[in-house]
């Protein structure tokens, strides 16, 4: 037993080494230093953790990144990001802002995340919602069979069917409303793609 601890043990720490390890030996070896830079800026990623996760990477090829190259090529990447449409991009995708925009250009990111945000959150209501209907709806069915099997009275189960049923029109409004919302949003969004400098509705800060 002991021994399938420790094996697992072991296979969950080279799990882990390799999830912190961002280049291969031979990557390190080839690395523009400048192109990674540019393209860890361009994916919004933190430039400390991220330069530092490059160290322990090529450390064991023997290489030392170029800090100077990197940054350059990062603060070049970060232009690319920080931009209305990107932060719009990154919101509808349901990732967080990892406070990497300079200022001048971390306001008109923010708007378009902001919008985006909203979007991916009423999309999440409207799927928690429908998944609530389905649930219901399976246990009405249940309910239904066991009637049929003779292993719940019609009485009780029209109680309960009676109760789910209420419980099921009760979301059905919550998604009609939470849909006309998401109308609304996907309109913003729309004259947003069309205008990613101009203010977004209040609504949203």
């Amino acid at each position: 037993m002991k021994r399938v601890l420790f094996s697992l043990a072991c296979i969950a720490g080279m799990a882990f080494l390799a999830s912190c390890q961002t280049m291969s030996k031979d990557e390190c070896s080839a690395a523009d230093w400048q192109v990674i830079g540019q393209q860890d800026g361009g994916a919004g990623l933190s430039s400390e953790g991220r330069f530092a996760d490059h160290v322990k990477s090529c450390k064991k090829a023997g290489v030392q990144p170029d800090q100077t190259a990197y940054y350059a090529g990062y603060q070049s990447g970060l232009v690319q990001y920080c931009t209305p449409l990107k932060g719009l991009s990154v919101g509808q995708g349901g990732r967080s802002y990892n406070n990497v925009c300079p200022p001048d250009l971390e306001t008109g990111f923010m708007r378009g995340h902001r919008l985006g945000s909203a979007e991916y959150s009423k999309k999440s209501e409207i799927r928690t919602i429908e998944t609530g209907i389905r649930q219901l709806e399976g246990e009405i069915s249940d309910f239904e069979r066991q009637v049929k099997k003779g292993k719940l009275s019609s009485g009780e189960a029209y109680d309960k069917i009676r109760k789910r049923g209420r419980e099921i029109e009760r979301l059905r409004r919550d998604r009609r409303e939470a849909n006309r919302e998401l109308d609304l949003i996907s309109r913003d969004i729309d004259w947003f793609t069309s205008n990613p400098d101009a203010e977004i509705p209040p609504r949203y800060n």
